[in-house]
């Protein structure tokens, strides 16, 4: 276990290359600075702190997959095992049990599946790609593994068939021949049906590509073959011969046999349906169009759409099913997607939400020659599963287990949560379970197969998903499961909107006006904050109770304005304000929250979304307390949220955009702060000096090498002329609705902050170049690495459109908003600062970038921590980090009782502490003086709406989360700070930057999060160029850099996101989450979370058995495929017509891909796996030929008894 003593980082005995990408230390006072700050902290600093992770605690593994398949093409059903497949498009197999038996394989190549195929009951499953091979998977393990594959290089596979409990495999190609390959070996045999001998001789067309294959239930030796163009062969595989042909005028879809084998059915591309008897193969025995018009006798039923596939399923108490999909007629153009089920004269269309992709019948028996009793359909639509019942006469659907409706509206945001309070999950789904939907059949799931535990891992976790129509889901995540708890429609707060003036209101988004994009939840106290895609923010309080009352709502005017103001008389300077003069009443604040202009077409200080003004009633669950929307300003819509942090320790939330930042008391519902990101600077003096004409203000600002970030240089200069607290200076009669007295400067910025181009010199920004004044002034630190920030070269045009093509309140990531928001370069010398002050033209040109230039807030953090460098101990704080890697700390004055907490006002000041990084800000964290993380404080919940006299008089009880004791946690803490480029832990409140590691210089952080792991505390971050990346706190030492998921689209930097335990996800596809863990304890015990998919099941025995076949032990069937199709009779294949390949599960595939010791133990492991089996088959047989050796046994002992004492003549 290593340790690391501060007091060397102090010293300097540690220190590091300013060139190094590694861990380095350095103090706040810049070169030859080595004194120990204030206020007991040198005595802090000597302590050590051991850090127990190391590399050896981390590794990444994917753990399971959540969701509906994306793009499905292909269905499979193991009647024994009861167990389900779907392939998919991108190569993906989902295979599924009972809940909890969830398991992904993917195919290396990547090809669509096209056909699934069952060994039944034997632990294998044969999948068709599209790129012509033949793959067979292994099901007896967890995690399912390629044994074999067979690669076609000639011709392409359009169908395949596997006959019960045969090792022989049918497969049908493009060129309408048929080959067999043997599931064993995965070898072609020698065996094959040319088209040209399956016609007759006369036909002069080719009959296309084989779109069916099945041997007859009634003789094994005969395999009937349908072509596309209408051509039916049943051919005789011992005579090698066609016994008979069946042509018919329309393309063919479909064909399943009666379980009799003397009829079968067909499904054609005219909307009709035949029915052939085997005696009289000249004509169809029967023809149907079920959707086609009836018309007068002797013409022919009117076309409708091709029946795509037909299932024949016979019952032994009731007429047969016959179930298709497609037919419908084309005159019903609007009609969605049916499901057709024919049970004697009753005719069922179940209309479908979405296209269907593929159906299958659930039969009690594995025999194709067996009555079948069908009891449900497995219809695969296109995003939906759905069972229906067959045995009940409404055909109800099956609720189904697995979380298939994740995609129902699609996702916008996720949140993870680990290690959570265990009684949430059971509120949840007490809330949750009244509103779900009724009607469904009172059976069980019918696919039931496989087996799973619970495992190690016990702690409850939570998924929530924010969905594009402004629902949000509340999931189970415990165990690898994924089960719904509850669901919140945060549209119903909003008025519906009407067509006629949607545009009027909505013009910021089209579509998709509610759709969530950020969410913040404290699970502790059950408040939960959403912002959505229109510029608005929704606070929930949790309640069991049902309650009707109105929407309490705000609107904020957030904007960045500049005065047309060019030099103004050192007279209207603002005197120095009266501090306690200025701090107004909650009450005026809010109302000045609810100014709303009238003239609704004028595009100004209305919201985009209307909130519903009459009493709503809400139910037991979620309820909305407070709404804050942002308004329009000046016929500019608000910019889109950025951050989002909530406190109901302090009950306030706060969040920024692009333009500025938004504080709320959501307790007494009124805005404490409402200010641009370039005020949030200004409202405290940064040097601390006397007022000073505007052009020696100037004159200073020159010979600190600063070219001031504004339109002219007089409206800085005004704010150089006002006192350190001047951030609540009085409002000027000029100033817009939304700026309040305690928080906003007299002087006002327009939409667009400007440079003013200096001679000879390099541009600087105001936030981003005062940063190395600002290290030696207000002892802030510069790391060693942190000089390759304020080195910058001028964006050209082209890569200003690039920038901006996302437009400047959505960037496709932090990067690119980072990017576009300042130049940044090295100072200029004092005597060109000195010239150029005085020469500077207040006509400029202004570039394009320096018009849309914004810096926008993107990270928030409530804790308890110093505010000033001088503080002695802690206080609520709000932490700002904004796209040019400032961290601003700003102090939240609170009442001291609860009492006058809701009536006494918030104080919300800036309290000039500023940080700085490279890159946006993305998270914040903090530790105590023993390196234990800290969490934020919080309030304990209790229920809002409680009408108990106990709950009337119960106080606010409020969790402060300190490891230690308050006062020893008071003087010191390390607060870690993350942007999209580096890491940087500092010590409060000396406010040095102990470390700093540049985690990338070529790419950036998409998400980054500070988390426990193993009862301490780690950094996770996600780059773009696909790297996981876990650091250690508070060294910041690498622990893991895997490549693991390069970025490929912008839905994974939207969805990914960690948590404790080594735990993460992110949204694969539209309609799959992926689980992964970053642990290597998790990924060694990842075998025992999984499910079994195979579980030994005995195969039921064939029925209708006479008393004769029973016992000569027979059925009467007397075929033998293995001497038909074996090499001794049918020859070999040619070697150019299939390749085989062992796959990565079967002994030659672990030969080829590994050696050496290792090697030879999953070598060894692997056989003896399959010698494991063959003995369990070999067992499996004994025990059957016991058994019907003592039916035999038992047969000749009755016959004895029967004929003992007849006498010859009685025979």
């Amino acid at each position: 276990m290593k340790k690391f003593n501060f007091r060397k980082v102090l010293d300097g005995l540690t220190a590091s290359s300013p060139g190094s990408g590694s861990s380095s230390a350095s103090n706040s006072g810049g070169a030859g600075s080595g004194s120990v700050h204030p206020g007991g902290t040198a005595g802090v600093l000597r302590e050590e702190i051991q850090e127990s992770l190391t590399s050896e605690y981390f590794q990444i593994c994917k753990t399971v997959r959540h969701g509906f398949p994306y793009q499905p093409t292909a269905l499979a059903f193991d009647p024994v095992q009861k167990i389900l497949a779907i392939g998919t498009r991108t190569g993906a197999i989902r295979i599924l049990g009972r809940p909890g038996v969830d398991c992904y394989c993917q195919h290396e190549s990547g090809a669509a599946v096209l056909q699934l195929q069952f060994l039944i009951n034997e632990g294998a499953l044969v999948s068709a790609s599209s790129d012509d091979t033949l793959h067979l998977w292994n099901l007896r393990q967890k995690r399912p593994a390629i044994l074999h594959s067979l690669k076609f290089n000639r011709e392409r596979i359009t169908y395949c068939h596997l006959p019960f409990q045969s090792k022989w495999l049918y497969v049908g190609t493009e060129r309408g021949n048929t080959h067999i390959v043997n599931i064993e070996s995965f070898i072609l045999s020698g065996y094959v049906i040319m088209w040209n001998k399956a016609i007759e001789l006369s036909t002069k067309t080719h009959p296309g590509p084989v779109v069916h294959l099945s041997d007859s239930p009634r003789d094994e030796g005969k395999l009937l073959i349908g072509y596309e163009n209408g051509t039916v062969v049943f051919w005789d595989l011992k005579s090698k011969r066609a016994e008979l042909r069946v042509y018919y005028d329309e393309a063919i879809h479909s064909i399943d046999w009666h379980h009799e084998g003397k009829q079968f059915m067909c499904s054609h591309s005219d909307g009709s349906l035949t029915l052939w008897n085997l005696k009289s193969p000249s004509r169809p025995f029967q023809t149907t169009v079920p959707h086609g018009k009836s018309q007068r006798e002797g013409r022919k039923s009117e076309s409708c759409k091709p029946i795509l596939k037909v299932e024949y399923k016979t019952c032994r108490n009731s007429e047969p099913f016959i179930i298709f999909s497609g037919g419908l007629s084309y005159d019903k153009a609007c009609r969605r997607p049916s499901l057709t089920i024919m049970h004697g004269k009753a005719i069922t269309v179940l209309e479908m939400d979405h296209p269907i992709v593929e159906f299958l019948t659930l039969c009690e028996t594995p025999y194709p020659n067996e009555c079948q009793e069908p009891y449900a359909v497995a219809v695969l639509l296109e995003k939906d599963l759905i069972l229906v019942d067959l045995t009940q006469t409404n055909f109800p659907i099956f609720e189904n287990p697995y979380p298939m409706d994740i995609h129902e509206s699609p996702v916008t945001c996720t949140a993870y949560f680990a290690d959570c309070p265990p009684d949430l999950i059971l509120v949840l789904y007490s809330i949750g379970v009244k509103h779900k939907k009724q009607g469904y059949s009172n059976k069980e799931w019918p696919v039931s197969g496989g087996a799973w535990n619970l495992g190690a891992q016990t702690y409850p976790e939570i998924i929530i998903t924010g969905h594009a129509d402004g629902s949000i889901k509340f999931w189970d995540a415990s165990a690898m499961t994924l089960q719904m708890l509850y669901k919140l429609k945060t549209s119903k707060v909003f008025e519906k909107q009407k067509v006629g003036d949607g545009k009027q209101t909505c013009e910021i988004v089209e579509e998709d006006p509610f759709a969530v994009q950020m969410i913040y939840w404290c699970p502790e106290s059950r408040i939960f904050c959403v912002s959505g895609v229109s510029a608005y923010v929704i606070i929930y309080k949790f309640s069991r109770q049902e309650i009707t009352t109105e929407i309490v709502s705000l609107e904020v005017r957030l904007q960045c304005d500049v005065e047309d103001i060019i030099t103004p008389e050192p007279e209207t300077s603002p005197p120095f304000p009266d501090l306690s003069s200025q701090l107004p009443s909650s009450r005026s604040l809010s109302g000045s929250t609810n100014t709303v202009s009238s003239e609704g077409v004028t595009k100004d200080s209305i919201p985009c979304l209307s909130v519903k003004t009459r009493p709503v009633r809400m139910p037991p669950g979620y309820q909305a307390d407070l709404v804050i929307q942002l308004v329009w300003v000046d016929g500019e819509p608000p910019q889109q949220i950025t951050s989002l942090s909530i406190s109901s320790a302090y009950g306030i939330v706060a969040f920024g955009n692009c333009t500025g930042l938004v504080v709320v008391d959501f307790i007494q519902k009124t805005v404490l702060l409402s200010m641009g990101t370039i005020d949030l600077y200004r409202s405290s003096d940064l040097y601390q000096r006397q007022p000073r004409s505007p052009r020696k203000n100037k004159q200073f600002i020159a010979d600190s090498g600063l070219t001031e970030l504004n339109d002219s240089p007089v409206p800085l200069e005004l704010e150089r002329c006002k006192s350190p607290t001047s951030g609540l200076a009085t409002r000027t009669p000029e100033a817009a609705p939304g700026f309040y007295r305690n928080e906003m400067p007299a002087v006002r910025q327009r939409n667009q902050v400007h440079h003013l181009p200096v001679k000879g010199s390099r541009k600087l920004s105001l936030p981003t170049d005062l940063k190395a004044d600002l290290d030696h002034v207000n002892g802030h630190c510069t790391s060693p690495t942190s000089q390759s920030c304020s080195s910058g070269k001028r964006l050209s045009s082209a890569d200003v459109s690039k920038v901006n093509r996302w437009g400047p309140g959505r960037p496709p990531f932090r990067k690119a908003q980072s990017a576009a928001c300042m130049e940044i370069s090295l100072p200029v010398t004092t005597e060109e600062a000195r010239e150029n002050s005085y020469n500077r033209s207040r006509s400029s040109s202004i570039s394009s970038i320096d018009k849309d230039s914004k810096e926008a807030v993107t990270a928030l953090y409530f804790m308890e921590s110093f505010a000033r460098k001088n503080d002695s101990t802690v206080s609520p704080c709000l932490f700002v980090g904004t796209s040019l890697g400032m961290v601003l700390l700003i102090s939240l004055n609170l009442p001291s009782s609860d009492e006058q907490r809701f009536t006494e006002p918030v104080m919300v000041l800036p309290s000039g502490t500023f940080l700085s990084l490279k890159g946006a800000v993305l998270t914040f964290s903090c530790m105590d003086r023993t390196g234990s993380l800290m969490q934020p404080p919080y309030e304990v919940w209790r229920d809002p709406n409680n009408t108990d006299e106990n709950e009337k008089t119960w106080k606010r009880k409020l969790v402060m989360n300190y490891s230690t004791s308050p006062q020893e946690t008071g003087d010191h803490q390390y607060t870690i700070i993350c942007s999209e480029k580096q890491a940087k832990v500092f010590s409060l409140p000396s406010q040095t930057c102990l470390y700093v590691h540049n985690i990338t210089e070529t790419s950036f952080i998409l998400q980054a999060e500070v988390v426990g792991m193993c009862n301490s505390a780690c950094l996770a971050c996600f780059c773009a160029n696909g790297h996981i990346m876990i650091m250690s706190l508070p060294s910041l030492r690498p622990m893991l850099d895997a490549n693991y998921l390069p970025l490929t689209d912008m839905r994974i930097a939207r969805t990914f996101c960690f948590t404790n335990e080594g735990q993460a996800l992110y949204l694969v596809s539209p309609t799959e989450i992926q689980r992964l863990t970053y642990s290597q304890e998790m990924c060694d015990n990842i075998q025992d979370m999984l499910g079994d998919l195979f579980t030994p099941i005995e195969t039921p025995e064939a029925q209708n058995r006479g008393f004769l076949k029973g016992l000569f032990g027979g059925s009467g069937q007397t075929f033998d495929r293995e001497e038909l199709f074996g090499e001794a009779t049918a020859g070999k294949a040619s070697r150019s017509l299939a390749q085989h390949i062992p796959g990565p599960g079967s002994i030659e595939g672990v030969k080829g891909a590994a050696g050496g010791v290792m090697g030879e133990l999953t070598r060894a492991r692997i056989a003896l796996d399959e010698r494991g089996q063959r003995l369990g088959e070999l067992e499996e047989k004994t025990a059957g030929m016991m058994t019907s050796a003592e039916a035999f046994s038992k047969h000749a002992h009755e016959l004895m008894l029967k004929y003992k004492d007849k006498k010859w003549y009685q025979f």
